[in-house]
């Protein structure tokens, strides 16, 4: 006997050794019967080895133990073998032969079913959707639910290193983020990224929703924010802005990252809006009582489906288009203004099945002629405060560089309208006042602390000219635009100086070593004329910038109704520093709608979803919101 069969001996009973070989035996005969052990082996007399993991079972002269594994952790593997055992069955149920790239095919493309509609995972283990999809494809058994976890997760991995990889290439980025509630009670943290990339089209990535376990501060939500950015490797000098809402604790860590970093603070334009709104609702008592009266409207219809019918009914006899009443929510005036619009068009189908007997008995639900008069004049008067929000919530055109001239037309828009009802003549100058009051800072620039939105406005070529600026500020407004464009010239001045040195060091070192005694021979006279040429260079820099300033001020601006992106695309040879400063300012968003549709109506985390782990949440809201984008 060898050595090493000494050594085993040593090491091993001689009974272990007859049972070695009896199971090996055993083993022999069960190959010929169980195709099971295509994916083990013999690793002991009692252990056997997976070939897929190499996990290791107890085996006692059965191959159940091995079936159920490849069932639970190979359900592919699984798939695309006929059978596992000598009556053709798995789990006792017959199993027909199914490909391995055809199984791979239908766990992939239910996994992209789950990540497009934002399906949760427990899906698949739904009696109705396996059925389905058995009848589908008798031969294909679907995996369970910690395989779609894990290869999910693989996704998710991919995909991370795909948003780091697109990341690394731009110039700038800014942030969005919002903080929201699920209906489990738990609060989570959104944050999106946007862009403009080489071809100066508006790019949107979305980061993270990440669960917060502990009480939101401000410091931790700041803490937070640089976790993500350094999750996705953005150097913190890359980030231009943070665009937030108005809350306390929010609008906190915002400064807390200016002075960190020197982060731009951009506070939600659509918040501010809502709170404009809102505020000067509810401060009109005639107004409220015709909301509600419109609202408990509505909800009768809601309610009663002998009253939604007969509202169908005469809605076709008037010929009318069938629609249904919207209800409103109280804390967004914009759904109140959508329930009042949709009353208005559908006021007299609603009339006439009130007034029928068979339906209500309840008459007095109808609005009186006094609120219908004050329901369309206060549409009158939102309605530009709609197609405000709605424009400055978009995410694929510029936004932030229109809002003071946005705001400007909408205080003429508001004070242009006459209207009859006291009320809203009240509502038209409070909301006119509420509008200069909150955003009276939007209009006032001060070199030492530059207003982010007006710097934006500046590079916008549709208003370059600043007309709703007095002239004083229009000047403060371009000088600081030289200022920045000064410095991002001479930072790349020295960017190409340290290349240029990074090239000279890799050179040949005789050349070198005589080229430095040549230098210490003649350096006195060098020396003496090296601060000279660096004010010559300085100089210089400085009238190639004012020259390309004053000429892009100087063009007249293009037509509001045009794109600027492609314009700065065909001009970005012409002005090269000015348009490093566009892409970085044009790319703020004017609200954070982008981090609040993280967590809009039907997302992962609804009432069926609640019990999902917080990571699943954020991978599945992750993989759903990028896949269209990359």
């Amino acid at each position: 006997m060898s050595s090493h069969t000494d050594c085993y001996c040593r090491h091993k009973p001689w009974h272990q050794f007859a049972a070695m070989a009896d199971t090996q035996e055993t083993v022999r005969k069960k190959q010929k019967m169980s195709k099971v052990w295509d994916h083990f082996r013999l690793k002991q007399y009692n252990i056997v080895q997976c070939d897929h993991c190499h996990a290791e079972l107890a085996f006692h002269s059965s191959t159940s133990t091995m079936i159920s594994h490849l069932n639970r952790k190979h359900p592919v593997v699984v798939s695309s073998s006929t059978s596992f055992d000598d009556t053709s069955t798995s789990l006792g149920r017959p199993v027909p032969s199914c490909s391995v790239k055809e199984a791979a095919l239908l766990t992939e493309s239910i996994l992209d079913m789950l990540v497009t509609d934002m399906r949760p995972l427990s899906m698949v283990e739904d009696k109705g959707f396996r059925k389905m999809i058995s009848t589908f494809n008798p031969k294909y058994i679907i995996p369970s639910i910690t395989y779609f976890t894990n290869i999910m997760e693989k996704r998710h991995q991919e995909m991370t290193e795909k948003l780091k990889n697109v990341l690394q290439d731009t110039e700038c980025v800014v942030l969005t983020t919002d903080i929201w509630t699920s209906v489990a009670t738990e609060a989570y943290l959104g944050v999106t990224c946007h862009f403009l990339g080489e071809d100066w089209e508006m790019k949107s990535l979305y980061l993270t929703t990440m669960r917060l376990e502990e009480r939101h501060m401000a410091v931790d939500i700041a803490d937070w924010l640089e976790e993500t950015v350094a999750k996705f490797h953005i150097p913190l000098l890359k980030v231009k802005a943070v665009v937030h809402d108005n809350e306390a604790n929010v609008v906190g860590a915002a400064g807390i990252l200016e002075e960190r970093h020197g982060w731009a603070t951009v506070i939600c334009s659509g918040h501010t809006l809502n709170l404009v709104v809102q505020s000067t609702l509810k401060n009109k008592e005639s107004i409220t009582n015709c909301v509600d009266s419109a609202r408990c409207l509505v909800e009768h219809f809601k309610r009663s489906e002998l009253a939604c019918t007969k509202l169908k009914e005469k809605q076709q006899q008037m010929g009318m288009p069938p629609l249904m009443l919207i209800q409103d929510v109280s804390s967004r005036w914009n759904s109140t203004y959508h329930m009042l619009s949709r009353l208005l068009g559908q006021r007299w189908p609603v009339t006439a099945a009130l007034s029928d007997p068979a339906v209500t008995k309840r008459h007095y639900l109808d609005l009186d002629p006094e609120q219908w008069n004050l329901s369309e004049e206060l549409t009158q008067i939102l309605g530009p405060f709609e197609g405000a929000t709605e424009f400055l919530s978009g995410e694929q055109f510029v936004t932030l560089s229109a809002l003071p001239q946005l705001v400007h037309n909408l205080k003429k828009s508001i004070l242009s309208s006459a209207f009859k009802t006291a009320s809203v003549r009240a509502f038209q100058a409070q909301v006119t006042e509420q509008i200069t009051e909150r955003w009276q800072k939007l209009f006032l620039f001060q070199p030492e602390a530059p207003n982010t939105v007006l710097l934006a406005a500046a590079l916008d070529p549709r208003f370059r000219k600043l007309k709703f600026l007095p002239a004083e500020d229009v000047f403060k407004v371009q000088c600081t635009i030289q200022s920045m464009a000064l410095a991002v010239k001479k930072e790349a001045r020295q960017l190409n100086q340290s290349r240029g040195e990074a090239t000279a060091k890799t050179k040949d070192r005789l050349g070198t070593k005589y080229g430095s005694l040549l230098k210490s021979i003649l350096g006195s006279s060098s020396d003496s004329s090296s601060s000279e040429e660096e004010e010559d260079e300085d100089e210089q820099l400085s009238q190639a910038v004012q020259k390309e300033v004053l000429q892009y001020f100087g063009e007249q601006p293009i037509s509001k109704k045009e794109n600027p992106l492609p314009w700065w695309r065909s001009n970005a040879l012409r002005y090269p520093t000015l348009a490093k400063l566009a892409k970085s300012f044009l790319a703020i968003p004017a609200t954070s709608t982008p981090s609040e549709r993280l967590f809009s109506a039907g997302n992962i985390a609804s009432k069926r979803r609640a019990s999902l782990g917080f990571e699943q949440v954020d991978m599945l809201t992750f993989l759903h919101c990028n896949h269209m984008l990359l």
